[in-house]
């Protein structure tokens, strides 16, 4: 494992945040991204656990969630999209992520809702990308973020747009499993009920009426 580590924090592949859906099947008052979660947001926590890597962290995201992305990262690690650009899917806002750290030798993909991935998991991600074109992380045999793509996938994730995000991508070359001791990468918030459940996993009251 120390080797592992190690191993990571040499290679750097950055980790991008896509953050400018409109979330239209959340159904509570706001954005899911703004959500309270613990002392901060959905948005704050999936940010935070990202620059506790140390790898170079991009959110990219919308004028009107912009400023919870600024409490986490520099203006500069933070993309904000027109209207027209969030609303040509979550596949658009990779390609422009991808493209604006085009130095970077590869990158990691985990969406603004999930903020339960550890820190770990994302350095486990970042290591195996060293050896293959495609990871993801993987938990008890499930499928889950983040989705690490290496350098050499440049030219097809610039060219990504529509929903799907990078799943085109992941279809067209060898995707290897990287298994983590962390539920985490299995958890989004799309609806009230996931945002519910999200905090008595991790033991956080809602927030007083």
């Amino acid at each position: 494992m120390a080797k592992q580590e190690k191993r990571s924090m040499r290679f750097r592949p950055t980790i991008l945040v896509p953050a400018a859906g409109r979330g239209r099947r959340f159904g509570g008052d706001g954005h899911k991204l703004a959500q309270a979660l613990g002392s901060g947001t959905v948005l704050g926590a999936t940010l935070r656990n990202a620059v506790q890597t140390q790898l170079s962290v991009l959110c990219i995201t919308t004028e009107s969630m912009a400023p919870l992305a600024w409490k986490q990262l520099a203006r500069r690690d933070v993309l904000v999209l027109s209207d027209e650009q969030a609303a040509a899917g979550m596949g658009h806002s990779i390609a422009l992520g991808v493209a604006e750290r085009s130095g970077a030798p590869g990158w990691l993909v985990l969406p603004g809702d999930m903020p339960a991935v550890k820190p770990g998991t994302l350095l486990a991600v970042a290591s195996a990308l060293e050896q293959h074109a495609v990871v993801y992380a993987q938990h008890k045999g499930r499928r889950g973020h983040p989705v690490g793509f290496a350098a050499e996938l440049y030219s097809e994730l610039v060219l990504l747009t529509g929903d799907d995000g990078a799943r085109r991508v992941m279809l067209r070359y060898p995707a290897f499993a990287c298994d983590v001791d962390d539920p985490g990468v299995l958890l989004d918030v799309d609806t009230v009920a996931d945002l519910d459940a999200l905090r008595t996993t991790q033991g956080l009251a809602a927030p007083a009426e």
